[in-house]
C-alpha cells in the first residue's frame, strides 16, 4: 500500500503527539487524566482497558494500559460538519495511560483532528484549521495541567 505522504517525513507535531509522565499508580493516573480532561472541557463517554481485554482473551500478559475516549461535544459537532461526517471513524480523541513501571505512567495522545487533516478528510479546510487550533489549545492545557 502506498501512502499519500512519507510517514518518515512527519514528526510528532504533525499529528499532534503529546506525552506526559505521571509518578503515581495506574488507577490514580486514570483518575487524574479523567479529572483534568473534564476541567478543560472534555467529557469521557468511552473508556476501556485493552490490557485487561487482551490478558483475558489471548493471555497477553500486558502491563496496565487504559484508554479514555475524550470528547468536547461542540468541537466534535463542528468537526463532523467540516469533514462531511467522515471524522466520526476516528472518534473519540483518546488519552492513553500506559504503565511503564509500577508508579510510573505515560499519558499519550495524538490529534485525530490533525490526522484527519493529513488524510484529506476535511471538506471545509478553513473550518478544519480552526478546529485543529481549538483542539490543540485544549489538549495543550490538559498536558500543561498534567505536568503540574
Amino acid at each position: 500500500m502506498t501512502l499519500p505522504f512519507d510517514p518518515d517525513a512527519l514528526d510528532g507535531d504533525d499529528f499532534g503527539e503529546k506525552r506526559a509522565t505521571l509518578e503515581m499508580d495506574h488507577e490514580a493516573a486514570i483518575a487524574r487524566v479523567r479529572e483534568v480532561c473534564s476541567e478543560v472541557g472534555f467529557g469521557v463517554p468511552v473508556e476501556f482497558s485493552p490490557s485487561e481485554l487482551l490478558n483475558e482473551k489471548v493471555d497477553a500478559d500486558r502491563d496496565p494500559y487504559y484508554v479514555l475516549g475524550a470528547c468536547n461535544p461542540a468541537v466534535a459537532d463542528r468537526a463532523l460538519d467540516a469533514t462531511d461526517g467522515r471524522i466520526g471513524a476516528l472518534f473519540p480523541c483518546n488519552m492513553v495511560i500506559e504503565q511503564v513501571e509500577p508508579g510510573e505512567q505515560v499519558v499519550h495522545h495524538v490529534s485525530i483532528m490533525k490526522i484527519a487533516r493529513l488524510l484529506g478528510l476535511p471538506s471545509d479546510d478553513e473550518e478544519m484549521d480552526a478546529i485543529v487550533d481549538d483542539t490543540g489549545e485544549l489538549v495543550e492545557e490538559v498536558f500543561d495541567r498534567l505536568g503540574e
